[in-house]
């Protein structure tokens, strides 16, 4: 495994009706709800780091903070980025910020995911 500060990734989504707040339940605007969002971000830092993974290792959310400051509506193309901030370990955080196309800051925060072992994780659920 070899994660180190500067890795990233972004993915770009459409807003879709099924993206907003009404439709996720996070509120009762036809808006990019924060749910959404936050999928989206993790998805970003997931992508960050999941090709430098050991064979078997993936990793899981811990922490996450995340200003939402501005509204997205459906349509609108929303790039989110996640950059390795810091690396201690298993432990690894990035920063995210989501923009639209012109450039506009949509919301940023700090996602911290801890690399597991995937079988050894999913065998203490049970």
């Amino acid at each position: 495994m070899t994660l180190r500060v500067g890795l990233q990734a972004s993915v770009t989504r459409q807003v879709g009706r099924a993206d907003t707040a009404e439709s996720v339940g996070s509120g009762s605007l036809p808006v990019l709800g924060t749910p959404r969002l936050l999928a989206w971000a993790e998805e970003a830092s997931c992508a960050a780091i999941d090709p430098e993974l050991d064979e078997g290792a993936t990793s899981v959310g811990s922490r996450i903070e995340l200003q939402h400051l501005a509204p997205s509506p459906v349509g609108e193309l929303v790039s989110v980025t996640a950059v390795v901030q810091h690396v201690d370990g298993r432990l690894v955080r990035f920063d995210v910020t989501a923009a639209h196309g012109d450039e506009r800051v949509v919301a940023s925060g700090t996602i911290t995911r801890v690399v597991v072992n995937a079988r050894r994780f999913l065998s203490r659920l049970g």
